[in-house]
């Protein structure tokens, strides 16, 4: 007697988008990048122990910057496991912004006052100073 759960076809492990051809080439520029950074932080102590004072820096500078490149990969790849498996965007990111408790997105609503001139003749002012700068940019090609 065959059960019902054998007959449903299942679904594809999670993990199967890290041997997709782009994350292929991910995984291939991050190790290409790692040990790139590690071969430049040797050549750059061969040359601080050859007597040039700067590259000590550098002879530092490089393994930490692999560090960051492993650990930026490590979390990219933990934040789309997040994603594929219906978690959404990871809390602090730059898709989903973490504000303190009360502190909203909304802008705060000036009052009303209609009879006021001077406040009409200002917001008269900024509506055309806002006419005027919609077009600025559009020639050089920047909007």
């Amino acid at each position: 007697m065959e059960s019902a759960s054998e007959n449903l076809p299942s679904a594809p492990p999670v993990w199967r988008f890290l041997i997709t051809p782009r994350w292929l080439l991910w995984h291939l520029l991050m190790v290409a990048s790692f040990w790139g950074m590690l071969w430049l932080g040797d050549w750059q102590l061969r040359r601080a122990l050859a007597g040039n004072g700067l590259s000590w820096a550098y002879t530092f500078e490089w393994p930490l910057f692999a560090g960051f490149a492993v650990v930026f990969w490590a979390r990219t790849i933990r934040d789309e496991f997040r994603i594929r498996r219906g978690g959404g965007p990871v809390a602090g990111t730059a898709c989903e912004p973490v504000l303190p408790i009360g502190v909203g997105m909304a802008a705060p609503q000036p009052e009303a006052d209609e009879d006021d001139p001077e406040l009409a003749a200002y917001n008269e002012y900024l509506a055309k100073l806002n006419s005027e700068v919609k077009g600025h940019g559009r020639w050089h090609g920047l909007r």
